[in-house]
């Protein structure tokens, strides 16, 4: 059974990192927020009803931020078998993800955009915090109110438009022209909302790469803050532009692809990250995200599927890990789980460990494990075991 809850909750001796160290530290936790973070215990009146728990030195980290998911689940491109189901909240959960956003992909036609909000509003249902994207790979986009603007706009949930394909096969082939109307639609949007205002493009296999992305800086007064791609792992060629493009203020993520699926001609997640750092380029512009449900198809020649895996949200924790254990220091490393995906998006109170912010937190073991997750004041794995389940999972 869940612990029972109470209106405080106090951590003490947490090693926290926020994402930067901050050394031994405890928290007050109260209606989902950190209310204090100081040295030893809080001054509570005698007899004050709260829960004291001392994680006894062990590291505390912010809830990781997944930013590409796919929550309705994906795939669908070997046939219509392959549909990919829904990903429950523990698989979110037990890897230490306490914020996602989730998007549609190549399947925009029997999965649609107001699936997409049902399924982020059933999630904040069940505990953690979900947002999504308007539309999917192709173009025009899937949207409920007639345009990416109104959604983003009307609908709570909805804060950017994406992942919309360029560079690939499947995707519908976008003009210039094309990308530029909706960069500037949720643009204006996000300056209208104070939301995320982004254009999160997925980035295929082919030659063209990032072509498209330079070409709308070049000729329009869109902030490059608007242009997100991912996958920039997915060839050694895209990731070196990737990098590049970093100059002109792009962020650009990485995806943590499952350690089967990586080919020679591809880059890990974590070794992205570790080039990325190497090359001394922005630490505020990079991410990393999960794909998470998401069809990872193999094509052959003619473009035919020969084969599909599944992305999967413990992929973010493993490449977390092994950063770690390969020795970077994890206050360099959290950022781009963390902090950078909350800037980017504008997610106030996420991605840190400060007064005010939600009480998101991950408690690691010394192999690098989320033992607990805390997600909005409450947890939901204890000592590696869900003891929040999704209204569908097994019990």
């Amino acid at each position: 059974m869940p612990p029972r809850s109470l209106p405080f909750e106090v951590l003490l001796n947490a090693d926290l990192y926020g994402p930067a160290s901050l050394g031994r530290r405890s928290l007050l936790v109260c209606a989902g927020k950190i209310v204090w973070i100081g040295e030893g215990s809080p001054d509570l009146p005698e007899g004050f009803d709260c829960r004291v728990r001392d994680l006894e030195g062990r590291r505390a980290i912010p809830g990781l931020i997944d930013g590409h998911a796919h929550i309705t689940g994906g795939g669908g491109e070997c046939g219509y078998e392959t549909r990919v189901p829904a990903v429950p909240l523990s698989r979110f959960t037990r890897a230490g993800i306490t914020s996602v956003v989730g998007l549609l992909g190549t399947d925009d036609i029997t999965r649609d955009t107001a699936t997409l909000v049902a399924t982020a509003r059933g999630l904040c249902a069940e505990g953690i915090d979900a947002w999504c994207f308007a539309g999917g790979y192709h173009v025009p986009l899937r949207t409920l109110t007639g345009s990416v603007r109104g959604d983003i706009v009307h609908i709570d949930r909805i804060i950017g438009a994406g992942e919309v394909a360029v560079s690939d096969h499947r995707s519908s082939q976008p003009t210039l022209d094309e990308i530029l109307r909706i960069a500037s639609e949720v643009h204006v949007a996000g300056i209208m909302t104070a939301k995320a205002g982004v254009l999160h493009l997925h980035m295929g296999d082919g030659e063209r790469g990032l072509g498209l992305i330079r070409e709308a800086l070049a000729v329009a007064e869109i902030p490059a803050r608007v242009y997100h791609p991912t996958h920039c792992n997915r060839r050694r060629e895209l990731f070196e532009e990737a990098c590049q493009l970093t100059g002109s203020g792009c962020a650009v993520d990485m995806t943590a692809f499952p350690e089967s699926s990586i080919g020679a001609g591809e880059y890990s997640a974590a070794e992205a990250w570790q080039r990325y750092r190497s090359a001394q380029l922005p630490p505020d512009l990079i991410t990393i995200s999960s794909d998470g449900g998401g069809c990872m198809p193999q094509f052959d020649a003619r473009g035919l599927p020969r084969g599909m895996t599944v992305g999967e949200p413990a992929e973010l924790a493993a490449t977390l890990a092994n950063l770690l254990e390969e020795g970077c220091a994890l206050e360099e490393v959290l950022p781009a789980f963390t902090s950078n995906v909350a800037g980017l998006l504008r997610l106030p109170a996420k991605g840190r460990l400060e007064v005010g912010h939600d009480a998101d937190i991950v408690v690691l073991d010394e192999a690098h494990r989320a033992v607990d997750v805390m997600a909005r004041g409450r947890w939901h794995v204890v000592n590696y075991a869900p003891v929040v389940l999704g209204t569908f999972e097994e019990r």
